[in-house]
């Protein structure tokens, strides 16, 4: 399995948020929030990017300012359906060999961050790699919104392999546990394998698509990063971002 060199970066998007509606159009600093994120996993330098919008209104918005968006089909039930269709429409013949998933509610993720969950899919075997941040904050080991990776992780190593997913605290005894960062990369084949199973049971149970691909023996590689990058869930998160990109 040789190590892929031609990644497309893929950011689904849609307006339907409960907690924030519309907010990959939400204005920060004069910008959608979606074109900061755009910008972004542009500066990574990566491969090309392209938004898998559900709606008109984020395709113009990309275009508007230079970038490449295309129209997915607003019912999908998840963002790696959306990206696959966007992959499909717009590189039919396979030329990209990785694709990398960048959610559109980061407008503040770093560069380096993107780069770093690309790095694990250069070693053999590997289907799937993400991100994880080894947790500081008590509070969060015992709250279900943070999702925990449990790694198989070497002394010393910054990249291992996940053996599960899961809301709860996990695992037993002293030692670290991770936060759990919603990036991914895919072999091409590997999202098309995943895009085509059915949702697995502790899937459905955990609420955690990543664990439909561990329960059919598809191999996740997490790498350890510094810093969880803001989601912007809530009208708090949207100042927040905004605080953080304010012009200086």
């Amino acid at each position: 399995m040789t190590a892929p060199r031609t990644p497309l970066i893929v950011i689904p998007a849609r307006l339907a948020s409960t907690r924030l509606p519309n907010k990959p159009l939400a204005d920060i600093h004069g910008l959608p929030m979606i074109v900061h994120v755009w910008k972004r996993a542009m500066e990574a330098g990566i491969g090309p990017v392209v938004v898998a919008a559900a709606e008109p209104a984020i395709v113009d918005a990309v275009t508007a300012a230079g970038g490449t968006a295309v129209l997915t089909d607003p019912d999908h039930p998840s963002g790696s359906d959306r990206i696959w269709e966007a992959v499909s429409r717009l590189d039919p013949d396979g030329r990209h060999d990785a694709i990398v998933n960048v959610q559109g509610d980061l407008p503040t993720v770093e560069p380096d961050t993107i780069r770093a969950v690309f790095e694990p899919l250069g070693r053999p075997g590997v289907d799937i790699a993400t991100l994880a941040v080894a947790i500081t904050d008590e509070a969060e080991r015992g709250n279900p919104n943070v999702v925990k990776a449990v790694i198989e992780l070497p002394p010393g190593q910054r990249i291992g392999r996940a053996l599960y997913f899961t809301r709860t605290t996990a695992p037993w005894g002293a030692g670290d546990h991770f936060h759990h960062i919603g990036l991914y990369a895919y072999r091409r084949a590997a999202l098309e394998r995943f895009v085509a199973l059915p949702p697995a049971e502790l899937e459905k149970r955990e609420k955690l698509e990543q664990l439909r691909a561990l329960a059919n023996g598809m191999t996740i590689s997490v790498a350890v990063v510094d810093a969880v990058p803001l989601g912007v869930d809530t009208a708090e998160d949207l100042d927040r971002a905004r605080r953080l990109l304010a012009p200086r």
